[in-house]
This record gives C-alpha cells, structure tokens and sequence, in this order.
C-alpha cells in the first residue's frame, strides 16, 4: 500500500480518538469519521510500516449501529468523535474498551466487570463550555469549537453537548463586539482582545455564570454588556479573566467582577460546591452522582474508617466520603483547588475533612514515614497518566484495607491494577460510567480488597 491507493475496508474498532480501526494486507489503517461495522472506500493519505492513516471517500455499507448526526457540525468539530453512532453502540464500545485494556494490559483474563452505567442524557449534558473566539474567513467574528487537531475555529453558537443557554450568551456577547468594533485575539500575531468566553450552569441551582478571557485588562462598555447579561434569567456571575500571555492555555489567573458574585453553586448528591471561574468541577453532574455513588459503594464505609483521597480536586469525592467515614484526608497539587476544597467543607458543616497542598507522590509518603499515618481505605482519582510508582508503592505498604481507583483511561488504570494485584491485593469489582457521551471517553470505578495475609 502506498499514498493515494483507493481501498475498501471494513472497520472493526475505534482508536482512543475515535478514529475507525480497518485492517488490509495485516495492516491497520485509521479512518476518520468511520465507526464499527462501516465498508467503506478509503483513499490512503500517510503509510508508515505497519499502519496507515486514510480518508474516507464512500460508505460502500453503513453499519447498522450508524446513525445521522443531529449536530450539523460534528464531522469538523473535534469533540463528538462518536456522534455517528447509536449511543447504544457507544456504550457497548466503552464496555468493551474497559475489559479489553483490563485483559491486554492488566493480565486479568475475566475481569469482574458490571454494566456499564449509562446516562439518559447523552446530549445537554456539560454544564461548562469555553468558546474561542476569532474572525471567520469572510472577516465576521465568530465563536464556536476547535477542528480536531488544529485552532481553526468552527463556528458553533449551539453544542448539542452543552446547555441552550450558550447561545442567548454567545449572542450577546459577540453583537456586542461588533457594535464597539471589538477584535477577537489573534493567536499568530498576540493581538486583539477577547480570547475565548467560558460559561457554566449549576444544573440544580440554575445559577449561570459568564467569564470572558482577554488580553487586556478591560473590556470596552463592558457596563453595557454585563447589564445585557444580567437579563437572562438564572444569571449569576460575570467576570473578566485576565490572560495577556502568548499562550494556548485558556484562563489566566487574575479575575475582575463584572457583575454580580465571583462565584456559582450547584449540588451533587447532598453536598453543596462553590464553583468560581477558576475552580476545576465535574463538567457532567448528573454522571459524576452516579460515579461518586458507585466509588461510595466500593468504599464500604461504616463510619469507623479512616480515608485517604489522592488526587483530590476541590474536594468532590472527600466530601462525598466525609458524610460516611471516621475521617478524611485529601491531597491535590494545586493550591487553588484545595482552598475550594476547605471552602466547600465549610459551606457543608463539613469537619472531618482535612487538605493537604502538594503532588500525592510526595505527601503520602512523606505522612506515613514521618507520621505513621494509616488507612482504612484509600482512594485515588488520578490524572490520564495514572499514579505515580511512589504512590502505590506507599499504598501498598499501608495496606488498607480497600483501594477505590476512579480513572478517566482504562488503559493506565490497568496498568496500575496489574502493579497493586502483584503485590498483595486483588480486584473484586469494576465498573464504566459514561460521563461523556457521544465521545471515546469513558470513566471507571474499580475496587481492590487486601488478600488475607
């Protein structure tokens, strides 16, 4: 096979970025905007030895799990990869995603897996969204969602994913722009002044917040806006984030209140969080309850127990854990999540919730050769990458009595559960939990028991 060979291929899998899997001559070639079941006539467009990457020209035979996208840009936009398919289908690929890295990577030939839990709402389920901003070809500002891959901007007022408030926002905001002759920032040159807009809804308060990036330290009759905002109704808080850096990353660290408060609230389960612009929270709400209630059920907790939470955010699980355990201990590296997360305790009446500020890698080992801590049970919510060597090597010499490990990649997960089951622990029970419909990603709870010695 070589560059520009037209092929028909049947797609058998997905990649880890939604990329149809097909196999010809014991090649695999990756399709875009192909999905399981798929015949397709392909045009190869890179070979390197043993894969290569093709466009799709034709469906020769759908497969039976295709469905048409209702988002009108979803084969551009980067972030639905799987929109195409039924979620039916999409929930047995993440099912069959997890069990297949727990058998190739973590050598577990029947892992003890439960269904997947999956979610009623696939579509209208973020409650953030962060929109760049920049000008269309024909020079109209515009807004909407990086192509996959790329910062060419695809104009979308309305993500299927996000919540129909966006739009009533982004239309504001940019006429806005457009009467006081208002430049979006320019990536190449680091000039013009509005970045990206951030929105977020608190699903069960209704509260709604409006935070826009600029390079600049103000925005124009940004009066007049803020008073257009503050009539939609749920409106909450509205600020400017500073960021003047030539940068991809998105937030900067200074805020300036525009109106309102610097903060939202919403619920998950009983425990109540202050999200400001800055504070890292679950993105799916009605999914993280369900997540957060199966790593509840994994801990096993009576009320006599002494947990530790690795990796802890703005305090999500701690709390969850704090309302049935002894005690709890968390510990996250950014200093910001973790005054979120001694705010939120507080807001709760929360007291057997302690933080600690610094990498999990080195607090926990540090605590327990200095202070001898113990655990009853440890939980741990990684980043992608998974834990680092030191922390299941200081897990296992605690020896908890259960491991509950929530990971956002099964594949790192196994890894880390082969490493903790061959050194004195066994894996009892794991199960998928689809926060992120109609793309490739999959979240997953698994619990580890100590064998008996």
């Amino acid at each position: 096979m070589k560059k520009n060979d037209v092929l028909t291929v049947t797609i058998e899998d997905l990649s880890s970025d939604g990329l149809g899997i097909g196999h010809y001559d014991g090649l695999a070639l990756f399709v875009k905007d192909t999905v399981i079941g798929d015949v397709a006539e392909v045009k190869i467009m890179k070979m390197k030895k043993t894969y290569g990457f093709a466009r799709l020209i034709k469906l020769i035979s759908p497969s039976g799990d295709r469905i048409e996208t209702p988002c009108p840009v979803a084969r551009q936009c980067g972030g639905c990869q799987i929109q195409a398919m039924s979620y039916e289908a999409q929930l047995r690929f993440k099912e069959g995603k997890v069990r297949g890295n727990l058998q190739r990577i973590g050598k577990f030939d029947c892992p003890p897996m439960e269904p997947i839990i999956g979610t009623e709402r696939p579509f209208r389920y973020r409650n953030k969204a962060q929109f760049p901003v920049g000008l269309g070809k024909d020079g109209r500002i515009i807004a909407g969602f990086y192509a996959g891959r790329t910062h060419s901007i695809i104009e979308c007022r309305d993500c299927l994913l996000g919540c129909e408030v966006n739009q009533k926002i982004l239309d504001a905001v940019l006429a806005h722009m457009e009467t006081h002759h208002i430049l979006p920032y320019d990536e190449e040159s680091g000039k013009g002044l509005v970045r990206h807009i951030m929105t977020r809804v608190g699903f069960k308060t209704g509260q709604i917040m409006v935070c826009i990036v600029i390079n600049g330290e103000d925005l124009p009759a940004s009066e007049k806006l803020a008073n257009k905002l503050a009539a939609i109704p749920g409106m909450t808080s509205i600020t400017l984030n500073i960021n003047k850096e030539k940068t991809n990353v998105i937030m900067g660290r200074r805020l300036k209140l525009l109106w309102g408060q610097e903060y939202i609230e919403d619920d998950i389960g009983q425990v109540r969080f202050r999200i400001s612009p800055l504070s890292f929270y679950q993105v799916n709400p009605v999914q993280t309850e369900k997540l957060y209630g199966k790593a509840l059920e994994y801990a096993g907790l009576t009320g006599e127990e002494t947990v530790w939470d690795l990796y802890c955010g703005i305090g999500t699980i701690s709390l969850f854990l704090a309302q049935k355990a002894k005690q709890v201990y968390g510990v996250e590296i950014v200093p910001e999540a973790i005054a979120d997360a001694r705010q939120n305790a507080a807001l709760n009446g929360i007291e057997n919730a302690e933080f600690y500020v610094g990498r999990a890698e080195d607090v926990l080992p540090e605590k327990y050769a200095s202070e001898g801590i113990h655990a009853d049970v440890i939980v741990v919510d990684p980043p992608r990458k998974g834990c680092e060597q030191s922390v299941l090597e200081t897990m296992i010499q605690m020896k908890p009595e259960r491991i509950v490990y929530v990971s956002c990649d099964s594949a790192t997960l196994a890894r880390d559960l082969k490493y903790l089951c061959g050194n004195g622990y066994e894996l009892e029970r794991v199960c998928p939990v689809d926060m992120f419909g109609n793309s490739v990603h999959v979240e997953t709870v698994a619990l580890l028991t100590r064998k008996a010695q």
